[in-house]
């Protein structure tokens, strides 16, 4: 994209984070850079844990929920969030809260979740010590239609702070998602920068977001183009990128980039033809690629304006295949691109794709987890 876990936890006001501590002279924390060592990267990583577990946690069917205890097992030390982050992280598990209310509404529920931590690297720097891990995170769907999916799934990139206390410990001060796509569902969301529109380009309008919608399903094989194929494109390279593609994930997301390459797979052929504007043009070559092709707005603009997609009344009508935009803000710019690749028999699609690497989110969750923002779907 460019322009623009597990049970019941409690509160993380309450949580003192098991965690073996390595003394800060013996890390050589006040003195030069390094690394942690085992044990307190673990340590970091549980704590990491422990956050992402009690935010998850909160989007649990209530029914399922109860205390949590595998922190609580590990215990040889005392890792604790400053007051600021504490303060910030009772406001997000309220605000899941919320979101589990609105997926209810919905008609979606979750029965249980697993997240596991990766420390993927480690730092000390001063009296300051960072954390760079992975979140792996499964949800599993209640069965209240009988049709959805088995669970959902996404990879999550977080970057966390710790400072030294003079008593030798650390305290996590800040912790922030590197990943620069939608926001997970666990994950509090942030607006992006705005993208002009040029004058003479043809955009879609936005769809409805209620629940049930009109029919209007669609061939999958055997057309002009092969559905099930973008899909099975997707839902294999959701996690485990295509090494026939650069990534796009430092330099503004990988989003649209993905979808291009499950588009291909149906049978999309390429536009190379030069041309003075960004939008007359869809392809990907060994030295670069159009605008189109991993620019979000460009992608709608080249593809309504080359009729290559027709925008849909209403999300609930998307079919396999079938292209999700979020605009977060509502600013005229979109900011994220999801490909369709399952569609449940009770008319719910389920979206796959990058930043974060997510296989099978539910529209409905999308939805209770940004009810304000701007939604455009996309017959391709």
């Amino acid at each position: 994209m460019r322009s623009k876990t597990l049970s019941r936890c409690s509160t993380l006001t309450a949580i003192a984070v098991s965690a073996v501590l390595l003394p800060l002279s013996a890390a050589h924390a006040a003195t030069a850079p390094g690394t942690v060592n085992r044990a307190t990267s673990d340590a970091f990583g549980r704590m990491a844990d422990a956050v992402l577990t009690d935010r998850t946690a909160a989007l649990l069917d209530k029914s399922r929920t109860a205390p949590r205890t595998a922190l609580a097992s590990k215990s040889t030390g005392g890792v604790k969030l400053t007051a600021a982050l504490t303060k910030t992280e009772d406001t997000a598990v309220t605000s899941l809260r919320g979101t589990r209310s609105r997926l209810a509404a919905l008609g979606e529920a979750y029965t249980a979740a697993d997240t596991k931590v990766t420390v993927d690297r480690t730092r000390v720097l001063g009296k300051v010590a960072t954390a760079w891990v992975t979140e792996t995170t499964v949800l599993t769907y209640k069965k209240i239609h009988g049709d959805e999916p088995d669970t959902t799934g996404f990879d999550a990139h977080h970057v966390l702070t710790f400072a030294a206390q003079s008593d030798g410990t650390w305290k996590l001060s800040d912790l922030r998602t590197t990943d620069k796509g939608l926001p997970q569902v666990n994950q509090p969301v942030t607006a992006a920068p705005a993208r002009m529109r040029p004058m003479a380009v043809v955009d879609a309008p936005p769809a409805a977001t209620s629940y049930p919608a009109p029919a209007n399903p669609k061939k999958l094989t055997g057309g002009t183009y092969d559905y099930a194929a973008m899909a099975t494109y997707a839902e294999k390279y959701w996690k485990n990128y295509n090494t026939a593609y650069r990534k796009f994930n430092g330099v503004g997301g990988d989003c649209t980039n993905f979808v291009s390459q499950s588009l291909l797979a149906g049978g999309w052929q390429p536009i190379s033809t030069v041309t003075p504007e960004e939008y007359d043009t869809w392809y990907y070559v060994a030295n670069g690629q159009s605008d189109s092709w991993a620019g979000v707005n460009e992608w709608s603009w080249f593809t309504q304006t080359a009729k290559r997609t027709t925008p849909l009344a209403n999300v609930y009508q998307m079919d396999v295949g079938d292209v999700l935009q979020m605009d977060f803000d509502k600013d005229g710019s979109k900011d994220h691109t999801m490909i369709t690749s399952y569609r449940s028999s009770s008319g719910i699609p389920y979206l796959t794709y990058h930043d974060a690497d997510t296989y099978r989110r539910s529209l409905s969750s999308l939805i209770a987890s940004y009810p304000t923002s701007a939604y455009y779907a996309y017959r391709t």
